[in-house]
């Protein structure tokens, strides 16, 4: 079995997500007493959100990449970043280190589910919304469009996330708005809604919705699975 390594705490809502599936995934391929052998690192969120509100992603990038070479000389075959938004530095990583980093786009891309799909919504931070390094690698290697919400949702959804998501703290109101969301992006062309952050599968899960639901969380953790143990 090859060794994750898993960097976390952006926020530590979605990592323990990825913890507990790793391990529960890795048992049932296995059988027995088995569970993933990882190396994790779990970052404080407070200073790096600071500086993501500052714009400040070369210092963002600097942490990172220093948590990712820790991992890398802890024994890491391979590094999952348990967060959408940070794969925005992806590039800058990889160049950084020696061993391959699963990227998370990567992951819904190769999804089962989306393969036949042609335009996909998506919803995430503002970052992962509004910027392209997501939606621009959906299109490029999957030939996926992508759809998101307007301004007003854009800036519903994201404070959410922040104000309540990454603080374990899931509001039924906040739910009924993510669903309005997730229809309006339904019939504006959307065949899935893609969960591209990883504590919105914590607060909306398929059988809340007739819309199809790609939780990018749980596509990159089978992704990281089928790598532990080829």
């Amino acid at each position: 079995m090859k060794t994750i390594g898993l960097l976390g705490g952006m926020s530590w809502e979605s990592s323990q997500t990825y913890y507990r599936e790793l391990n529960l995934r890795i048992n049932h391929e296995l059988g027995g007493l088995h569970s993933a052998q990882l190396v994790m690192i779990n970052v404080d969120f407070a200073p790096i959100e600071q500086l993501m509100v500052a714009g400040n992603w070369i210092a963002i990038s600097e942490i990172l990449i220093k948590h990712c070479i820790q991992l890398q000389d802890s024994g890491a075959d391979f590094i999952v970043i348990a967060t959408n938004t940070m794969h925005k530095l992806a590039p800058a990583i990889e160049a950084a280190i020696q061993i391959p980093l699963l990227h998370i786009a990567d992951a819904v891309g190769q999804s089962q589910v989306i393969k036949p799909l042609k335009t996909v919504g998506l919803l995430g931070t503002a970052f992962t919304m509004e910027e392209d390094f997501y939606s621009s690698r959906l299109k490029s290697q999957y030939g996926l469009d992508t759809l998101i919400p307007d301004d007003h949702q854009r800036l519903m959804v994201n404070q959410v996330i922040f104000d309540e998501l990454c603080k374990g703290q899931f509001n039924t109101h906040s739910k009924q708005q993510y669903l309005k969301v997730i229809n309006d992006l339904s019939q504006q062309g959307a065949q899935a809604i893609v969960l591209a952050c990883t504590e919105i599968g914590l607060l909306v899960q398929q059988d809340d919705t007739d819309v199809t639901l790609i939780d990018a969380t749980e596509e990159h953790i089978i992704m990281a699975v089928q790598q532990a143990l080829v």
